[in-house]
């Protein structure tokens, strides 16, 4: 008996159905494969474009320190951690204020994972860790001080930022396959949303 099946994306890369950044394999006749052989499931694609035009609508920002300084955050320049499944984010910052006597130019640094969320379609930026923040012209005491306010200022420009939002119709196949967004993966060129199966109370 010989059933229709879908094949693995690899082997048959010209059968691919281009349905957004969503990517899919067409059925063709195969032989019914063992019990155990996992069955091939969706990927929606995010590229490193589109995820740095979307952090850059947040910025720039402005902090004001207990009345002290302003940091000034300029737009972000992320970049890929596929190896640890992060991504980084470099922010320049501008530091002008009564107790430093003139402006400053710096650098924040940080990294965080990724989490999707379900009520409004986003993939979002959460467990950020805190890196460095450097400020070359300043005295390395007062760099010091700064970078106590390092986390605060991390969690402040990038918790829970937006990096991507679906759109309905990209779902409406998984939907109608009882699939939602599950894993998310970073790549050297972007984001790979992997599907799984709802739970059977879920409609």
């Amino acid at each position: 008996m010989r059933r229709r099946h879908l094949i693995p994306l690899a082997l048959c890369p010209q059968l691919l159905l281009p349905l957004g950044g969503l990517a899919w394999a067409a059925p063709v006749d195969t032989p019914e494969p063992p019990d155990d052989e996992p069955q091939p499931q969706p990927q929606f694609k995010v590229s490193a474009a589109l995820l740095q035009q979307a952090v850059a609508q947040r910025f720039p920002l402005r902090y004001p320190v207990k009345g002290l300084l302003n940091l000034d955050l300029q737009v972000p320049q992320l970049q890929l951690l596929a190896a640890q499944n992060h991504l980084a984010a470099e922010i320049s910052i501008d530091a002008a204020g009564p107790a430093l006597q003139g402006s400053h130019h710096g650098t924040l640094a940080l990294d965080f994972a990724l989490r999707y969320e379900a009520s409004d379609l986003t993939v979002r930026a959460h467990q950020l860790r805190f890196k460095r923040l450097t400020m070359p012209s300043l005295q390395p005491s007062v760099v010091v001080l700064l970078n106590t306010y390092g986390p605060a200022l991390s969690e402040r420009s990038l918790r829970e930022v937006v990096l991507h939002r679906l759109q309905p119709e990209d779902l409406a196949l998984p939907n109608s396959l009882g699939l939602q967004p599950g894993s998310i993966t970073v790549t050297d060129a972007g984001l790979v949303i992997g599907f799984v199966s709802k739970p059977l109370s879920q409609p």
